[in-house]
């Protein structure tokens, strides 16, 4: 069972969320915060595994108390649920420890799949998320214009291939069917491409991948 808690300044937001995510049978509604401060103080009380965080609250904002929560609280995983695709919210979000960033129109059923996701360590990002957060990304930041690293040619033609849909915001199952593989083939190709990239998680991929996108071409099978 996954302990969730609730993180929001509007009550009906928090109730709608709870009455979603209670029909999924893994997943266990155990608190609910009106703001950072509240949501910390329930953490050290109720210890959970993912904490569902609004940006925009009083006393303290989502930003400030993931960074709190993230250096206190290394176990607990923040998932961002927010009204605004704001890029610097989902940059400061990210860098502040949270695993991913999802909009609240999220329907319900991908919410739960992305708090599974997050609980077992994996970065997501909803539709659209990515292409905001990869404009904070100078073209030129990462240096494109000159010769991509070395370890890029390690990368096998599928491994570009689900690279190139990482940067595209793709998750693991929609990869899967873009190339009629298996989700755990996908995840294969994922941790080899981080492995060989030396890149933290998804997020870094998708910057990365952006960034050379030019080198990577037309890997199709």
């Amino acid at each position: 069972m996954i302990k969730v808690l609730i993180v929001d300044d509007q009550h009906l937001i928090r109730q709608g969320l709870r009455t979603l995510l209670e029909l999924e049978p893994d997943l266990e509604i155990i608190g609910e915060a009106e703001n950072g401060q509240e949501a910390l103080n329930l953490i050290r009380e109720l210890q959970p595994d993912v904490v569902l965080m609004d940006m925009r609250m009083p006393i303290m904002d989502g930003v400030a108390a993931t960074r709190e929560i993230h250096k206190n609280f290394v176990k607990v995983k923040v998932l961002v649920l927010t009204t605004f695709d704001d890029h610097e919210y989902v940059t400061a979000a990210l860098q502040n420890g949270a695993m991913g960033y999802l909009l609240k129109d999220t329907p319900s059923e991908e919410l739960a799949v992305a708090i599974r996701a997050v609980y077992k360590g994996y970065t997501q990002l909803g539709p659209g998320i990515v292409k905001k957060l990869l404009t904070q990304f100078p073209a030129n930041s990462t240096t494109p214009e000159t010769l991509p690293p070395p370890n890029l040619a390690e990368l096998t033609p599928r491994e570009k291939d689900v690279l190139k849909l990482i940067a595209s915001g793709a998750n693991n199952r929609e990869i899967a069917q873009q190339l009629y593989i298996s989700e755990g083939t996908v995840k294969n190709h994922v941790t080899n491409i981080l492995n060989r990239l030396n890149l933290r998680d998804r997020t870094q991929a998708a910057i990365f991948a952006n960034s050379y996108l030019s080198y990577l071409g037309d890997t199709s099978e």
